[in-house]
């Protein structure tokens, strides 16, 4: 039987994006993954430094998230620079562009990507499945830092909350409940495929929304990062906490007796809770210190 033209490059693609998520487990890079808010010197220092420091550091800013992604990135650039970085580039792209290999090709000699804020589905919608998706997962894997803040963190995971609720509609009111199918997950860019994080957590009380994650996908803890904190991954994965605030990590792995009761709540036991401040350290397969 002959297996069309067609279906034979839809298997090869799904294998190599396969390939790739499998690929950012065992990255050589790093991550600096930031709540949201003010960022400080330091994790923006450590930014840098990772990309490989000053004359070194090739920085590209992709400012896909923000409505005017022009500020957004020129305020990034203007911070990467003070630090000393002195190559820093702006790549915004089309879904059509991303699957271009001239687009791709923009990343040569990269060390360094550093995701703005604003809405991260504006980010997968774009990025998610094409050549530059793989493109910035081969760089992950060969060592350059990856980064983000806010929208720019949400992204990180394979398992991404769009910020969305699928059954409360009141905005007024949002994330009142823990609610099974409630919070809206699609895929994110999978840098990191263990873990769902999410962002501005303590400041917006944002506990409800990742407890409801955790619960619907229990074999992955959740990180809520806190707004002016950062949590930094490194090779192995290994996690240090910088800034100001707190990173609290809820596993649900080893929880018990996980359903959902007749008013739709979802119901579980033994849900651990880690909270972790600037110096802290974790092993993020472990999640425990």
């Amino acid at each position: 039987m002959k297996i069309p033209t067609l279906t034979i490059c839809t298997l090869v693609l799904a294998l190599c994006l396969v390939t790739s998520f499998a690929l950012a487990q065992d990255a050589r890079g790093h991550l600096v993954i930031i709540g949201g808010g003010g960022r400080t010197t330091e994790m923006m220092k450590r930014f840098v430094a990772l990309a490989g420091g000053g004359e070194k550091a090739n920085i590209a800013i992709i400012p896909l998230a923000s409505g005017d992604p022009r500020e957004a990135y020129e305020e990034a650039a203007v911070e990467f620079k003070n630090l000393g970085a002195r190559q820093v580039s702006c790549l915004l792209f089309s879904k059509a562009e991303a699957a271009a290999d001239s687009t791709c090709e923009k990343f040569n000699g990269v060390t360094g990507v550093f995701f703005t804020g604003g809405d991260q589905v504006r980010v997968t919608r774009v990025i998610v499945g094409t050549p530059v998706h793989r493109r910035l997962l081969q760089l992950y894997r060969d060592g350059a830092v990856m980064g983000g803040t806010s929208a720019g963190a949400a992204i990180m995971s394979k398992v991404m909350i769009t910020g969305d609720e699928l059954i409360n509609k009141d905005s007024t009111n949002m994330f009142k409940s823990i609610q099974k199918g409630n919070v809206e997950t699609v895929e994110g860019l999978g840098f990191l495929d263990q873990v769902v994080v999410d962002q501005h957590f303590v400041k917006r009380k944002r506990l409800n929304r990742l407890i409801s994650v955790i619960l619907e996908h229990p074999t992955l803890p959740g990180i809520g990062i806190d707004e002016s904190t950062a949590v930094v991954v490194s090779p192995g994965g290994g996690v240090e906490v910088m800034g100001e605030g707190a990173v609290v990590v809820l596993d649900a792995r080893h929880a018990g007796a996980i359903h959902t009761d007749t008013r739709g709540n979802l119901v579980g036991q033994n849900i651990v809770m880690h909270i972790y401040s600037a110096g802290d350290k974790f092993d993020l397969k472990t999640v425990q210190p």
